[in-house]
């Protein structure tokens, strides 16, 4: 007998300004608008996505001192915007990247329990963290942590935001009008952590909320990363766009959990995935062409190329050949706190590799960024990117997507409406929330539960 078909899972993420989206475009509007977000939310819930997803970005960046005008210009506070979409929204979780490094245990954990009391149990927390002292620059305590440390720091400071979720087990609210006994148990709250990043004690002042804890999202590719993501995350992003790559992805980090005493079925591992749609195949690559050319400008071109020559290359003609100068290998980097940076180990490698590229295919400078930067995961008619779709979740290469439009805030809606009720039709996706919560999206157990399961092995 064969086995049954999996559920896809998706998921959509509001890029505001980037290098992936296209600002310019006419149909694109404000990436801080209200009015974006509730779009945004509201096509998505339409589409039965499991969650929304929002990114931090905690300062501006510039690159050589100045504001990078395609990369994120600002944006508004996290929480902010998920507790307001919170009212308009009824179903969809409610997804905010919060980061490890810069904020404290008790802060965030009284935010997101907030926000599952107010959403009625949709709330996950991506948790990430940050070793640069570009970021930490905007903190009292600036770059002070080494990056190695960076997860050690973030797995206590989960922990220790798991012992608040914990301090109350939802039972203390007794709220006994003939008697006036409001709580049941006057010890409801306290805690006690002692730890090499926190020594904290009080009373956790949020009740139990329907979560118990929020969704926990992680997003790090390194070794480091994929292993706190086995041992304390619900869900993990991954980068890979083929096939092949994310089948590895999967098995690996799946291969994890059993150390941890966990099974393959609670962590879900969601690629990020963009998407460009036409009429036709045809259709769909000529547009993709033209989207990726306006993604990248001359003057983006040449920022990318700082990030491997870390040196200012303002001087180059982005529709001329790459520099003969070699990268520097300086410690500062021209272009502080941007993950692409430490995509490339070898800048020297790198440098050659591209050359070689360049010359054999007679590329200019914007073109070989264009050619070697992240493509549309996803080009195609509505019914060959239902299928694309559906061959990776059902091959392993992933439990689901989330997708990243070019277009703010509607750049889901023709997904929503052409290629959502193809994944229906196949039995592949819901066609109804079938439950309340964001875990019930997910198909993941109330933390409660867990415990339990475990107490009883």
């Amino acid at each position: 007998m064969s086995e049954p078909l999996k559920q896809i899972h998706l998921a959509a993420h509001f890029p505001g300004v980037n290098n992936t989206t296209v600002w310019s475009d006419p149909a694109a509007g404000s990436h801080i608008e209200f009015s974006s977000f509730a779009h945004f939310a509201r096509t998505a819930e339409r589409a039965k996505f499991d969650f929304l997803f929002l990114a931090e970005g905690l300062r501006l960046r510039e690159q050589g001192g100045k504001i990078y005008d395609l990369d994120v210009v600002g944006r508004p506070d996290t929480f902010t915007v998920l507790a307001a979409l919170a009212a308009v929204t009824e179903h969809i979780g409610l997804t905010g990247t919060i980061n490890s490094t810069f904020n404290e245990p008790y802060e965030v954990a009284r935010q997101f329990a907030s926000l599952d009391h107010l959403s009625g149990g949709r709330a996950a927390w991506n948790v990430v963290t940050s070793w640069d002292a570009f970021t930490g620059e905007n903190f009292r305590r600036g770059g002070f942590l080494p990056k190695e440390e960076r997860y050690a720091r973030a797995k206590e400071f989960l922990s220790t935001a798991n012992e608040l979720f914990d301090s109350w087990r939802g039972d203390e609210i007794l709220a006994d009008r003939g008697t006036g006994v409001f709580l049941r148990d006057a010890r409801a709250g306290a805690f006690v952590h002692q730890g090499r990043h926190f020594d904290i004690q009080g009373r956790f002042n949020v009740p139990r909320s329907p979560q118990g804890r929020p969704v926990i999202f992680q997003a790090g590719d390194s070794d480091e990363g994929r292993e706190f993501a086995a041992s304390s995350a619900d869900a993990i992003f991954s980068r890979y766009a083929t096939l092949d790559e994310g089948q590895a992805f999967y098995t690996d980090v799946k291969g994890r959990l059993a150390r941890y005493g966990r099974n393959r079925d609670q962590l879900l591992i969601l690629p990020a995935a963009t998407f460009v749609l036409g009429d036709t195949d045809a259709e769909a690559e000529e547009l993709a062409r033209e989207v990726r050319r306006r993604q990248v400008s001359g003057a983006t071109a040449i920022k990318h190329l700082e990030f491997v020559w870390n040196r200012d290359l303002s001087a180059y003609d982005p529709d001329g050949p790459l520099p003969d100068i070699d990268p520097d290998l300086g410690e500062h980097t021209v272009a502080r706190g941007r993950a692409q940076v430490r995509m490339y180990r070898d800048p020297l490698a790198t440098a050659r590799e591209w050359r070689e590229l360049a010359a054999a295919n007679q590329w200019s400078i914007r073109d070989l960024v264009i050619e070697t930067g992240n493509r549309q995961n996803f080009v195609g008619s509505p019914a060959t990117v239902a299928g694309t779709i559906n061959d990776f979740v059902q091959a392993d290469a992933g439990d689901g997507f989330i997708l990243v439009p070019h277009i703010t805030p509607g750049g889901l809606d023709r997904f929503a409406d052409q290629v959502v009720p193809l994944l229906q039709e196949r039995g592949v996706y819901r066609t109804e929330y079938e439950g309340t919560t964001l875990r019930d999206h997910l198909g993941l157990a109330h933390p409660d539960e867990v415990r339990g399961e475990r107490a009883a092995s």
